[in-house]
């Protein structure tokens, strides 16, 4: 099952960098199309052939740029939540609970994967719902026009791989209060 856990989360975060990269080139383009844009106009009374053949290839920002940013940031978001979660990778502030027994830090862990893992549930729950409502509404975006439901899908698949990955993390932690241990997720014996 760990097997299983730990591919789900690797390929979303794969997935999400792969999107994230994407994202970063195409601002990058954008930005780049918009300096070249104001430079091209600037020059317009120096070199109006050359000005008016570049602007003719249509070099500018991006059209719809940050609709696309939009929707990836939060596929994106929600793609690092699994490898996150299977790996304790949350910010962690152990002032107090470094002086704790191990029994009762691993009681502490199981309760806070509980509430992970009911949180990412029910945003899932809500993602998918926000989805089906955008999509029987037929809502798109105003630029490029696509529609609205297809990031929600995209994200709401990656919040679901997330739910699994936080669900199956509590019964890791009720195996560490049960033995007594502390379960190591990344390692493949666990």
């Amino acid at each position: 099952m760990h097997h299983l856990m730990n591919r789900l989360a690797h390929v979303m975060a794969a997935l999400g960098g792969l999107v994230l990269t994407a994202l970063i080139l195409l601002t990058c383009a954008s930005i780049l199309g918009r300096l070249l844009n104001t430079a091209l106009h600037s020059i317009s009374g120096v070199a109006p052939d050359l000005s008016a053949w570049a602007l003719g290839l249509g070099i500018g920002p991006i059209n719809g740029d940050f609709e696309l940013v939009e929707a990836g940031v939060a596929f994106a978001i929600f793609s690092f939540i699994p490898i996150c979660q299977l790996t304790g990778g949350h910010a962690d502030v152990d002032i107090f609970t470094s002086r704790l027994s191990p029994r009762i830090n691993n009681c502490l862990r199981l309760g806070i994967e509980v509430v992970f893992a009911a949180v990412l549930v029910l945003i899932a729950v809500q993602l998918t719902s926000g989805m089906l409502a955008k999509r029987s509404f037929g809502e798109t975006t105003f630029l490029l026009q696509f529609p609205i439901w297809w990031s929600y899908a995209a994200s709401s698949v990656a919040a679901w791989v997330g739910a699994i990955v936080g669900v199956y993390m509590v019964f890791v932690r009720v195996k560490d209060v049960q033995t007594g241990g502390l379960s190591d997720p990344t390692e493949t014996g666990s």
